[in-house]
């Protein structure tokens, strides 16, 4: 039987991806809402409730006004605002995450969609405090810069008019308390809010996080080696994952770190800098703020629910 799936919000940024991705699969059918009726209550209501999944790309508060219009008690749900990201009654859609957490996934009515900055943290700072290499109390920084597309249609929009006077490197969220930061703290294990400071730069698509570790006031300080040993054991007991871990390599510059290596897929790699002298580590992960980071996270927890191949309509 050939699923029915209702984006509510395709018109948006991360709803055009999805839909693209989408597009050409028999094992599903792609519902849409008429152009004319998308702000028409009732008929969102009569596609949401005919669907098998429905995926929500929408602000908060129009995502909760879709779930509230369920009645039935066999639609499951992606969310990929961040209106449900820290309730334990949904399931966080990062599959990678931990090795039970794709089959969490497959089995859920209600999945949050990660949001695209705390993935990168996730991956590299949850390992090691379930190794016991860092406690839950360590104070994390984490830096990253996105791609203009992360903006969605405003920004992009603003953007591409700026042209050349664009600028080139912008940090943002200089409160501190950026809506991403309650599920990075949740989902890596830290006891306490990062410091997180985001930054949008003059390009379209593709992001990079940073997590830096002065290591020296441990009881016992870890070196780089056991750091990517961690992590790269973490992954590789993680089926059909699309997160990979770099070689260990003590080197001052690499081409592997370039925001848009991975664009247009729903791969993520991770990297482990080490400077064992000064009990110094840089944590970085490169991945697409569209792919992994939105869109094909999203169809990733899409074909886990439906129990269809993981990497169906995913470029590898």
């Amino acid at each position: 039987m050939v699923a029915k799936i209702f984006i509510d919000g395709e018109a948006g940024t991360t709803g055009l991806q999805i839909r693209e991705r989408l597009a050409g699969r028999r094992d599903i059918e792609v519902i849409s809402i008429a152009a004319e009726k998308r702000k028409d209550l009732e008929e969102r209501k009569r596609l949401l409730n005919a669907a098998d999944v429905a995926i929500l790309c929408l602000p908060d508060d129009a995502a909760k006004e879709s779930v509230s219009l369920i009645e039935n008690d066999t639609t499951r749900v992606i969310d990929a605002s961040t209106a449900f990201r820290v309730d334990p009654n949904w399931t966080y859609g990062f599959a990678e995450m931990d090795k039970a957490q794709a089959d969490k996934i497959a089995q859920a009515r209600f999945v949050c969609n990660p949001g695209c900055y705390p993935q990168g943290p996730i991956a590299t700072v949850r390992p090691l405090i379930e190794a016991g290499i860092l406690p839950a109390d360590f104070l994390v920084s984490v830096n990253a810069i996105s791609g203009y597309s992360g903006g969605g249609k405003q920004m992009i929009g603003e953007y591409e008019a700026a042209g050349a006077d664009a600028s080139e490197f912008m940090p943002y969220g200089l409160t501190f308390n950026h809506k991403h930061v309650p599920e990075m703290t949740t989902y890596s294990k830290l006891a306490n809010a990062p410091l997180f400071v985001p930054a949008v730069g003059d390009y379209a698509q593709g992001m990079v996080t940073f997590v830096p570790l002065q290591l020296g006031r441990l009881a016992k300080v870890p070196s780089g080696r056991e750091i990517h040993a961690a992590i790269a054991d973490h992954f590789a007991a993680i089926k059909d994952s699309f997160v990979s871990v770099a070689p260990y390599e003590e080197i001052a510059k690499t081409p592997e770190l370039d925001p848009e290596l991975y664009n247009n897929t729903n791969q993520m790699k991770l990297h482990v800098f080490a400077n064992d002298a000064r009990a110094q580590v840089l944590l970085v992960a490169v991945y697409d703020n569209l792919g992994k980071g939105a869109s094909g996270a999203a169809v990733q927890n899409l074909n886990l629910m439906l129990g269809l191949g993981a990497k169906a309509s995913l470029a590898a």
